[in-house]
C-alpha cells in the first residue's frame, strides 16, 4: 500500500494512545524483531473481533504484546485472550505490556512452543490469530480449525510474506509454509476466506462448518 494511504488510515482510524505507543517503542528498545503488527492492522483486528462479539480469543505468537493489547481490548468484561509465546524474553516483555495496559484478568500468557501448548487447549475459541514462525503454518492451520467454533474467525498475518508467497523460485521452508497455509485457507471447505491486502497481507476466514 502507498505509504500516504497507510498514514491516512492510521492517523484517522488507528491513532495510538500513549500506552500502545510506549509498548511499540519498547519492542525496539528491547531489540525484539521488527515484525509486530502495525497500528492499522491492530485496529482491523479490533474491529473484526467486535463484529463477531468475540469473548474467547487465541493468539499464536505474542512477541512483545502489542497485537495482544489490541486483541484483548476488543473483548467484553469476562472475555479472555490466550496468547502463546515460546521465547522467554519475548514472553517477559509481553507480560509487562499487558500489565502496562491494565489487562489483568483478561490475558492468559502461556510460555512454550505452540505445537506443545495447542493440544492442551479447550476448543470453542471465537477467533484464532496466527502471527508466528512460518514453516509450521500448515500445522497451525489444522489446530486453528480444531480449536475454532463454527462462525469463528481464523486470522493469519504475513499472507504475502514480503513477496515470497508469489515467488515460485523461493523454496525456503518459511515461504513454503506461507504458501501452504494460504492454499489451505483458500480451499478448505470448512472455511470461507480471503486476504485483506493491509501491510504484508492478512488472511481472514470464517469457519462455516465442522467437517469438509
Amino acid at each position: 500500500m502507498d505509504e500516504r494511504f497507510e498514514r491516512y488510515v492510521t492517523e484517522l482510524f488507528a491513532a495510538e494512545d500513549p500506552i500502545l505507543s510506549k509498548i511499540r517503542a519498547r519492542h525496539a528498545a528491547e531489540n525484539l524483531p521488527a515484525i509486530n503488527v502495525s497500528p492499522e492492522e491492530g485496529k482491523l483486528l479490533y474491529v473484526l473481533l467486535h463484529a463477531i462479539q468475540a469473548k474467547r480469543v487465541l493468539e499464536i505468537g505474542a512477541l512483545g504484546g502489542y497485537s495482544g493489547v489490541w486483541l484483548a481490548r476488543a473483548l467484553p468484561p469476562g472475555g479472555e485472550l490466550t496468547t502463546i509465546e515460546k521465547d522467554p524474553k519475548h514472553a517477559k516483555v509481553a507480560q509487562e505490556a499487558f500489565d502496562m495496559a491494565k489487562l489483568h484478568g483478561r490475558v492468559r500468557l502461556v510460555a512454550g512452543a505452540a505445537l506443545d501448548v495447542l493440544p492442551t487447549l479447550t476448543p470453542g475459541f471465537d477467533a484464532v490469530f496466527i502471527d508466528a514462525d512460518k514453516e509450521p503454518l500448515p500445522k497451525y492451520f489444522d489446530w486453528g480449525m480444531k480449536l475454532l467454533r463454527r462462525g469463528g474467525l481464523l486470522l493469519c498475518d504475513n499472507a504475502f510474506f514480503h513477496g515470497a508467497a508469489i515467488d515460485p523460485n523461493d523454496r525456503s521452508p518459511n515461504a513454503l509454509g506461507v504458501r501452504a497455509f494460504n492454499e489451505l485457507a483458500a480451499h478448505d471447505r470448512r472455511l470461507v476466506a480471503t486476504i485483506i491486502p493491509v501491510r504484508d497481507g492478512l488472511v481472514v476466514g470464517v469457519k462455516i462448518r465442522e467437517s469438509a
